[in-house]
């Protein structure tokens, strides 16, 4: 009985030796191919695509004889002290930033104002120096004192011009008040009267009268009485 040829082993033959170096050639070839392609593309000005990387920003260094061109927050400034306020003690300037604080509250003239510094404890010196630093204007703050007593209460044009004296205007500035307040005086007149009688019991001919007493013109108190139903 014959014996079969014992083949040899895969690894032995001579084929497959050669077969795996056209194999390994082929692939180092590919490899490269591969290389100068891509070399060719970047040098022909070809675009290669590839994934973004992301790269931390530059640091622009800037030598610093060159200007840099950069928008600046806008900087406000602080006003100058006015050239009057150099020579002002520290008493003499608190009192206008005092007179100042007062007039944005109310309305003063420049005696009451000069009277209620000094009631805060400032010097007279100190009170004259901070309301004439104030920046007010007497016949304006006239006008809102007028505006403020009638939000009040009910006033005559001449109750109000002697209400404004009484507060420290001159009569010129009081005439002015009363003049620019906006006053219908004989509405005036008929809340008045409303007043007087809320408080008391009057007959027509006396509260006429006290409406006069109070500055009132015959005709703004007839109105008055009669806007009350006498």
């Amino acid at each position: 009985m014959m014996r079969g040829k014992t083949g040899k082993p895969f690894y032995k033959k001579w084929w497959v030796w050669l077969l795996a170096v056209v194999v390994i050639g082929i692939a180092l070839s590919g490899g490269e191919e591969e290389g100068k392609s891509v070399a060719g593309d970047v040098s022909e000005g070809n675009p290669v695509v590839s994934q973004p990387i992301e790269e931390e920003p530059e640091e622009v260094l800037v030598h610093e004889d060159e200007e840099v061109e950069e928008e600046q927050p806008a900087v406000t400034e602080p006003d100058p002290v006015p050239e009057e306020n150099d020579g002002a003690t520290l008493g003499e300037k608190n009192a206008a930033g005092s007179a100042i604080q007062y007039l944005n509250f109310t309305a003063f003239s420049y005696d009451g104002l000069v009277q209620q510094l000094e009631f805060e404890g400032y010097s007279h010196e100190e009170a004259i120096y901070g309301v004439d630093n104030s920046g007010a204007d007497w016949y304006e703050q006239a006008v809102l004192s007028a505006k403020n007593y009638l939000d009040f209460t009910a006033f005559s044009y001449k109750g109000l011009i002697q209400q404004l004296e009484y507060e420290g205007f001159t009569n010129e500035e009081a005439v002015h008040g009363a003049d620019s307040c906006g006053a219908d005086w004989k509405e005036q007149a008929a809340v008045k009267a409303k007043d007087y009688l809320d408080f008391s019991s009057f007959s027509r001919s006396e509260l006429i009268s006290q409406l006069e007493f109070e500055g009132f013109t015959s005709e703004e108190a007839l109105y008055g009485v009669e806007a009350v139903g006498y």
